[in-house]
């Protein structure tokens, strides 16, 4: 007899037992797939680099790939804070020691390489827990930014799959927009549509 999803999730997580993470049942979970696949894709793409193939240039002008790396890195550490306000019942980014250093695209690429391939790890994984443990109230909540604008939080894994998949093919190492998932070329196609229409 087929079990019916819900059904299948609590088995898994009997299975998985106390220690394992889900996602909330609110949360979006379509949106959350597209960030994490294109996380991974991502990866890939880094870590088929060498150390020294990260000097090159990206397809961003005036950026070579350590400058994707460090920018994809900072987006996912501010998105983690917006999250973990959330999840904390606080209605503003904070950004603290030891966290409170500068996040300047420049200065992340000037790390060695070791240094800003784990920056980018460290900082995807950190946005992957904070995305586990928000409880559904949180994903319900708009969190002011350091920037001072009001962030939906159910917006997060959007703006980070779109980012993410985006960055994989600045880095200009054989990724295209050809690789992405139909569900995320057809919603970036709609927002370009929207955006022609409002210019």
């Amino acid at each position: 007899m087929a079990l019916s999803l819900e059904e299948s999730r609590r088995e898994l997580q009997e299975r998985q037992g106390l220690g394992a993470r889900y996602d909330a049942l609110q949360a979006p979970h379509a949106d959350l797939a597209l960030a994490r696949l294109g996380a991974a894709y991502f990866a890939r793409k880094l870590n088929e680099l060498s150390d020294a193939d990260l000097a090159l240039p990206s397809r961003v002008a005036g950026w070579s790939r350590r400058h994707v790396v460090a920018h994809v890195a900072y987006q996912a550490r501010g998105l983690a804070r917006l999250v973990e306000a959330a999840r904390q019942g606080r209605g503003a980014e904070r950004l603290e020691e030891p966290e409170a250093q500068i996040e300047e695209v420049d200065f992340g690429a000037s790390l060695p390489a070791h240094a800003l391939r784990y920056l980018f790890h460290h900082a995807q994984i950190h946005l992957n827990v904070e995305w586990r443990d928000l409880q559904d109230a949180g994903w319900r909540a708009s969190i002011e930014s350091l920037q001072g604008r009001l962030v939906p939080i159910r917006e997060t894994p959007w703006i980070r799959a779109r980012a993410i998949w985006q960055a994989a093919v600045q880095l200009d190492n054989g990724a295209s927009s050809h690789h992405f998932p139909q569900a995320l070329s057809q919603r970036l196609g709609a927002e370009a549509g929207v955006d022609a229409l409002s210019s």
